[in-house]
């Protein structure tokens, strides 16, 4: 996404085409959507015309001129149907045909913008501008759909009522059209300014509206309930934060406020009320009296009409300034879609499924170039179905070096290798897929547990893997424990009955996710963190017993975790500095001894 798309100046080939995007994904969602709002206001626009002007014209020279009362009531009683009939279009429009097309809309546009989401590099979100700028994207685009709709009826009503209102005009009094326009082009300019000003407001405010956002998540989200009541100070720490941010929202309209005023009462009031009320009010009056070219009655319509069309061509001098904001954030929307994922397939080579053989060639990266490199000249190879364990303290690159693995990041420097082939000529997400993972901060989503272990619909799954899959991990006692079993709901989000498991429970189940999976590669960062001993070598065994036939890397800060694997690689600073069996290393005496005595010395000494 570009993040130079901030500045308001726009041309206006560029509004126009970014408005038409969005209307065509409307279309494309829901093109009755789009006739019925355009007929409703074609509608709506008409019959204005012929109610309030062309009936309360007909209707005041009919008293003045003593018309027939069978006329007059005649053309009462076809107006009375005329609009009735509109009434009824309109009801059934709104009511029944646009509430039931507008969710598709939205639903459509925002499934191709989770789609997209899905695409995007994980060096997306560690760009706090990129994600500032994404996050706008999508949390817009609801608002702009509602946008997009309100400019449609903008236009066809202020094209509507120009043509309508202007024949009028032009056939009883052409002169009035010149201060119509001066109404017009004032408001017009002035209009483009505001907009373009609540634009540039609505950018200085959203990092510090985020900042007021995440402190009322922190007070509602359970997530953080038990930290807030045991540490009240933190509260304090919150509302600090949300008083800056509330302070930086206030200094940012203050800095505009004098502007926004000055533009407010010059597209409100002068552009408009001085023109109509004084200057043309003075025009009618001198035909009428002065001249005496004009009835009574003629100059009441007149200046009635004049009102119609001035609020009606309002509705244009609003239009193009309106659809100035409205690009300025389907731009991004724009960007968003056309953000091309750095991580591609080079040849889409679809990778096998057996136990994978890997190799690092000199790997080196880093984050960002000027914090240094987190992985550095990496070389290291691991056979099929070997069992390895990376250890090492915190920050020294053990997390980064598997998401390398993953592919969720590129290397900089050197390569990597699955099954003798360089992993960026292997079809992306095909390769991801012969890779089972459970991450160091997993989630558990709100769903049954089948779909829980899944992480897919469950139509037409196979039952009895699953269940193997969960009794491996040690969680079907647990499960079978359940009234719905299998299709009991987790969490309490969306089910009053959901269940919410417990830690050690939770782990247990993102690590049945791994051995449903047919993958050759075995991804485990700290598996076993939230488990007590006992669980946690029940695990590890039912593990090496599921996985005797791939590839298994695991991380653990838990020496006694890593005993069980065939090499363990000692990492620091982002090197390896050690790699052996958990014998060899202890022989070494080195940084892997120092390790294990800080962990185990105590209960050696004991015994």
């Amino acid at each position: 996404m570009n993040q130079g798309k901030n500045s308001t100046k726009q041309q206006a080939a560029m509004v126009w085409r970014n408005n038409w995007f969005l209307l065509k994904l409307m279309c494309n969602a829901s093109p009755s959507f789009l006739i019925f709002t355009v007929l409703d206001t074609v509608r709506h626009s008409v019959s204005v015309f012929f109610e309030h002007i062309w009936g309360i014209g007909y209707i005041l020279e009919a008293a003045e001129f003593q018309y027939p009362f069978w006329q007059v009531a005649r053309f009462i009683l076809l107006l009375a149907v005329f609009v009735t009939l509109g009434m009824i279009f309109s009801a059934v429009t709104e009511d029944y045909i646009k509430q039931k097309e507008r969710p598709k809309v939205k639903e459509q546009i925002k499934m191709l913008l989770y789609e997209k989401t899905k695409e995007l590099d994980l060096a997306c979100y560690d760009d706090p501008a990129y994600y500032n700028e994404m996050v706008l994207a999508v949390s817009e685009v609801d608002k702009q759909i509602d946008r997009c709709e309100i400019f449609i009826k903008n236009a066809v009503s202020g094209i509507t009522v120009f043509i309508t209102s202007g024949l009028f005009f032009l056939f009883r009094d052409p002169f009035s059209v010149v201060f119509v326009a001066a109404s017009f082009l004032l408001s017009f300019a002035f209009n483009q300014l505001y907009n373009k000003l609540s634009y540039t407001l609505r950018i200085e405010r959203n990092p510090h509206e985020r900042k007021r956002e995440y402190v009322k998540r922190v007070f509602y989200l359970s997530d953080y309930a038990k930290e807030i009541r045991m540490h009240p100070e933190v509260s304090g720490l919150l509302m600090k934060e949300f008083e800056a941010a509330n302070k930086e929202v206030y200094h940012v309209e203050k800095k505009h406020a004098f502007r926004r005023l000055y533009l407010s009462v010059m597209r409100r009031y002068t552009c408009n009320l001085f023109i109509s009320d004084v200057l043309y009010i003075s025009y009618l009056v001198y035909q009428a009296v002065v001249r005496g070219v004009l009835s009574f009655s003629r100059v009441a319509i007149l200046y009635h009409s004049f009102y119609s069309l001035k609020q009606g061509l309002s509705i244009f001098t609003d239009v193009y300034p309106f659809a100035c904001e409205t690009s300025l954030y389907v731009q991004k929307i724009r960007d968003f879609l056309a953000y091309e994922p750095k991580i591609q397939t080079t040849e889409g080579i679809v990778p096998a499924t057996n136990a994978k053989e890997i190799e690092l060639d000199q790997v080196s990266f880093a984050y960002q170039k000027e914090a240094g490199a987190i992985i550095n000249d990496i070389s290291l190879s691991i056979s099929p179905g070997e069992k390895i364990a990376l250890v090492g303290y915190n920050g020294a690159g053990k997390t980064t070096l598997v998401k390398l693995l993953m592919r969720l990041y590129d290397v900089d420097n050197g390569s990597i290798l699955a099954d003798g082939k360089d992993i960026r000529s292997y079809d992306v997400q095909k390769y991801r897929d012969t890779i089972g993972t459970v991450f160091q901060d997993f989630q558990i989503f709100a769903g049954s547990i089948r779909e829980n272990v899944l992480l897919d619909v469950a139509d037409g799954c196979d039952e009895e893997r699953i269940k193997a899959a969960l009794a491996d991990s040690g969680l079907m006692k647990r499960v079978d424990g359940m009234e719905k079993g299998l299709e009991t709901p987790l969490t309490t989000e969306f089910a009053q009955d959901g269940v919410n498991l417990s830690g050690g429970e939770s782990q247990k189940l993102a690590i049945a996710r791994v051995f449903y999976q047919k993958a050759g590669l075995m991804i485990l960062d700290e598996p076993s963190s939230a488990l007590d001993p006992i669980a946690e070598y029940q695990l590890n065994h039912a593990m090496l017993t599921a996985t005797k036939d791939k590839t298994v890397i695991f991380i653990s800060h838990r020496l006694s975790t890593t005993r069980l694997a065939d090499r363990i690689i000692m990492l620091e600073q982002g090197r390896i500095v050690e790699q052996g069996s958990h014998e060899q290393l202890l022989a070494q005496k080195g940084k892997y001894a120092q390790m294990w005595r800080a962990q185990a010395g105590a209960y050696i000494e004991v015994s």
